[in-house]
Formats: C-alpha cells, structure tokens, sequence
C-alpha cells in the first residue's frame, strides 16, 4: 500500500513539472514578446482545496523593482540547501533558462537590463487580480497573509499603516500573522484590530507578565472548505523583542514555542481538523527545523526571509511554501485532502509582471484614495542614479552602501551602521530618486539616526553579535535579518567559526589603518531598539545627502571578505 510520503513525493514530482513547464512556457513565450496574463495564471485545478498565500509585502501597493539576493549563505543543515542558493546555481536546480522571465523573477544576474525588458512587478491591484482569478476556479479558496504588511512606507508611515489595512481588507484576507505590525505600537494595533474583519492569529503571542496566551490574538482559526475542516495557526515572528524595541509593546512576549505549536496542532486534530496549516513568519530555516519537530502539520506557509521559491520542500510530511516579498509573487497551492488527510498537492509560484498582470480597477481606486493626499510629497524628485540601488544580500546592498555614505557625511563620522534589513524595492541605473523611493527603504517608526562614540572593541563585538545572529548554526539562535551594513571600514568574516572568533581584520578605510581596540571612534547609525534614541530621522539625512550629490554613483563595495561560503 503506498504510503502518504509516497504520495506527497509524486505530488513533488509533479509540481516540479509543472514549474518547469511554465517557466519553459515563460521563456519562449518571451522570446515571442507574447507573454500574457493568461500564461501566467495557467494552473491545472486539483484536489478539493485551495490556499492562496501572499507574505512580507511591506506596504508596497504600487509596482515596483525588486533584485532577488545574490549571497545568501546557508550554515549548519541548510549549507548549500534552498533558499541558500542563488544566481546560476538556483537556475541551474530549477532548470531556469538564462535571460528569460523567470530568471529575471528569481535571480540577480543581469538584473538592469532584464529589469528594463520585463518591467515592474508587484502592485496591489495586480495583485488582487491574480486572487481574482483564482478565486473564480476556485470560490472558497482561503486567502492567508503572512505579515510584515502594515510596514515599510511614506503614508504606510504617517498613516499609522491604516493605508495598507484598508487596501487588504479590500482584498478580503481570511487571516494573517504579524511582525513589523508591532512596530505601530500596541495600542495602536489593538485599535486596528478591533476593526479588523479576519483572524489575527499568533500562537506564540503571549502576555509579558502572566505568561499566559495573549486574549488579543488567537493561535487558529477554523475554516470549511471543499468539504474539508482546515485549521489555520498562526506563528508570529518568534524574535520581536530582540529584533525591534521591546519598549513599543511590553505587553507581549513571544518566543518560537514549538511545545505549545505541538499542543495546538494536537488540539485542533482532536477537534476534528483534516487539514493543518502553519500561517508562519518564523523564516524558512526555522520553519524547516519546526517541520521536524512538530508532528501533524501539513503546510507550512513561510515568511520573514522573503525567499521566494518555484516548489516547496518537503520535510517529512510537511511541505513548506516560500512566496518572496513586496507583492512581487502569490502562491497558489492545491490540496487532495481524503480521508482526513493531505495525500497530495499542487503548487505554483505566480510572479506578478505588472506590465502583463492587468490592475484590478477596483483596488487601483482604493490604492489611489489611500496615496491621493500625499502625492506631492511622494512624487518629488530629490537626485538621480547613476547605480543601481538594492538591497538584500548577506552583507552588501547598494542602497544600504548609500545610506552609510550619507550617515557619515551628515553626522561627521567615522563609521556607519546601517541595519541588516530586508525590506526595500530596487532602483535602475538613470532613474529618478522621489521621496517616495528613500522612504521606502528607511520607513519605521524608530528611524532617529544616531551619532556616539564606540570603542574599537565595542564595534568587533557588535559585529560578532550579528554574525551569530545570521551564521549561527542552530535556525533557533538565528534572530533577524541579514549582517549589519557598516561604512567607513571594513573586515573578515570567517562564517564557519563559533560566535567570538568570526569576525577579524577590522580596517579603518580612511587612513587602511587597523582598529584599534582600545581607540575610540565616531560612529552614526540607525533604527536603535534604544528608548529615547536622539537624532534626525534617517529619510531626512539620506534626502538632505542625495539633494547635495544630484547623481549619485555607489561604487562596488569590496570591503567585506567572506571566508568558509
């Protein structure tokens, strides 16, 4: 008798096929200049379930530029193993014809000139387009938001996110977990949840004092749907109060709690759940390491490390999808559920061409409400690049590489820190830089950029901190995004050492002098957890830089050497 993992394995197999022939379809279909929406929503219905999954999106309602990463190291298990893969050798894996729509979707290489070929992506009206379709095949089709939403832009920002609440209670999700949500600040995100017409869901959140659940939230939510009983859990970001200012909610603690996930998805099996779903913004290795420790979960959803991939992988019976970030990409999965159990799926990874991808007019008018009162302020041209500007990446972004040159600049420093963050569009090389673009990769509600004096010492701790946080063999020791960016000096990171012995050769670029452990050293930086940070907001010291540079050139920076990748 063939046994469930059998079946998940065919169903493997076969949504391997059916990846790669759409992506064959995509790339001569290319070739023909002739790709259409109807290719890229193709999708042969399966089963009796569908979810649709869309996570990370950071407040990016209109169509934009988004470079996929090109280092992104893997250590411990995941050495070598997706997500950790990129450019050529992701290609490769996945049989991605070079200079085609997919590579362009998927990889960094070339990313300029494909960028000027196959457009913008993303878009919440294309978006909701591509939900539109497939909830026409399929009516009761659950829609699930994996967080990191009510974050990450100009009126984003001064709207206190209810821009983003409104354009996706348009979209009409069936729940969501949270995030950078937290950084609105408890009461405010209280206050949208009173109003907020699905599940807010986080297993995890917890009250701070009483250890107890947080009454706020709760850990599922069940749905009916093609006759089957699906429970939904939510799995919040499992790191808020070391990853941002645990002063903006202390109310709430929350922690990966695989225990409890192992309570909860026992809890609602014994409730009479057929399918188990894990709506998670744990990132994709946690969430493989809790695939193998929790028993019973049949998708997991992932978010937070953005990693966008054109099959899900299988751990155990668990198969876990990863649907990029800033509206660029929705996932459809299709489930056979029988018996009271998933016996198979298929999956396709839909990226959203906005040149292709028609706007729904009805979220085009909600979209255009939301913005309408700030469009001056976002459509003002502050300089131009002559670079192309992004970020994502373990250690360098251009972007980030940018905002370093204006902190010490601006602030008369040293060095520069510039957070390890993944948010934040792309821009081409001879484009225009609004305030719209500078926002969009330094909004938070924490943004006063700092200027202190640091020992050398303190700064090499500072380094070997982050550098745990990322190369830390253990997914459950690793806490946030990706290295801190750092202008003004540079150094060696050995990523197969232990915390403490990694990070090496500290240099002062200005004069090639080494850091002097002892000496101290002016140092400007920003999004501090610290209460209280003083400073001018970053958006205004990277604006106030870029006015005075007009064109600005970010030259490649080589001033991190990587050993052990």
């Amino acid at each position: 008798m063939i046994s469930r993992r059998d079946f998940l394995q065919t169903s493997m197999a076969a949504s391997a096929i059916l990846g790669a022939s759409s992506f064959g379809n995509w790339s001569r279909l290319a070739a023909q200049q002739a790709l259409t929406q109807d290719q890229l929503l193709q999708f042969d219905t399966f089963g009796n379930v569908s979810l649709i999954h869309v996570t990370d999106i950071h407040a990016q309602m209109k169509p934009i530029y988004f470079r996929e990463p090109e280092i992104n190291l893997g250590v411990g298990d995941a050495r070598g193993q997706v997500p950790h893969i990129t450019g050529a050798q992701f290609r490769r894996l996945y049989g991605i014809e070079d200079g085609s729509p997919t590579a362009y979707a998927l990889s960094y290489d070339d990313f300029s000139s494909l960028a000027r070929t196959y457009g913008k992506v993303g878009g919440l009206d294309r978006v909701s387009t591509v939900i539109n379709a497939i909830r026409a095949d399929r009516p009761d089709a659950l829609l699930l938001d994996g967080g990191d939403t009510w974050h990450g832009s100009y009126t984003c920002y001064h709207t206190q996110g209810q821009d983003m609440v409104n354009v996706m209670n348009a979209l009409k999700p069936d729940a969501m977990t949270f995030h950078w949500e937290f950084t609105l600040g408890s009461d405010r995100v209280l206050e949208i949840l009173e109003d907020l017409p699905f599940a807010a869901l986080g297993q995890n959140i917890f009250d701070a004092e009483w250890d107890e659940p947080a009454e706020d939230f709760q850990p599922y939510e069940f749905f009916e749907r093609g006759g089957t009983k699906i429970a939904v859990i939510g799995q919040a970001f499992p790191y808020m109060p070391i990853a941002n200012p645990r002063w903006m909610f202390p109310e709430y603690s929350f922690g990966i709690r695989d225990e409890r996930m192992q309570e909860m998805v026992d809890e609602v099996r014994a409730e009479g759940a057929e399918l188990v779903v894990v709506l998670s913004h744990n990132g994709f290795d946690v969430d493989k390491k809790m695939a193998g420790r929790v028993s019973g979960i049949d998708v997991i959803l992932s978010g937070h490390t953005h990693d966008a991939l054109p099959e899900p992988v299988l751990v155990g019976e668990t198969i876990i999808v990863a649907s990029g970030s800033n509206g660029k990409f929705v996932s459809r999965v299709d489930l056979d559920v029988r018996d009271g159990r998933m016996m198979g799926f298929r999956h396709k990874l839909i990226p959203v061409f906005s040149d292709v991808i028609a706007p729904d007019p009805a979220l085009t008018a909600v979209i255009d409400e939301q913005r309408a009162p700030y469009e001056a302020e976002l459509s003002e041209v502050i300089g131009t690049t002559d670079s192309l500007l992004y970020r994502r990446g373990n250690f360098n972004g251009s972007w980030d590489d940018l905002i370093c040159q204006a902190l010490i600049e601006e602030r008369d420093a040293d060095i520069a820190m510039s957070p390890g963050v993944r948010w934040g569009p792309s821009i081409l090389p001879g484009q225009e830089i609004t305030r719209e673009d500078i926002w969009n990769v330094t909004s938070m509600t924490y943004g006063q950029a700092y200027r202190t004096e640091m020992t050398g010492e303190f700064i090499h701790v500072i380094l070997e901190d982050v550098g745990d946080n990322l190369f830390n063999p253990d997914p459950y020791y690793q806490q946030g995004g990706d290295m801190v960016r750092i202008g003004g000096m540079g150094y060696r990171i050995d990523i197969t050492k232990p915390q403490g012995e990694r990070i090496s050769d500290l240099t002062l670029l200005k004069t090639g002098e080494p850091i002097d452990t002892a000496k101290t050293y002016v140092v400007a930086g920003w999004a501090s957890v610290n209460e209280g940070t003083e400073g001018p907001q970053i958006w205004d010291v990277v604006e106030s830089h870029i006015k005075k540079t007009g064109t600005v050139v970010v030259e490649p920076n080589a001033s991190v050497q990587v050993v052990g990748a």
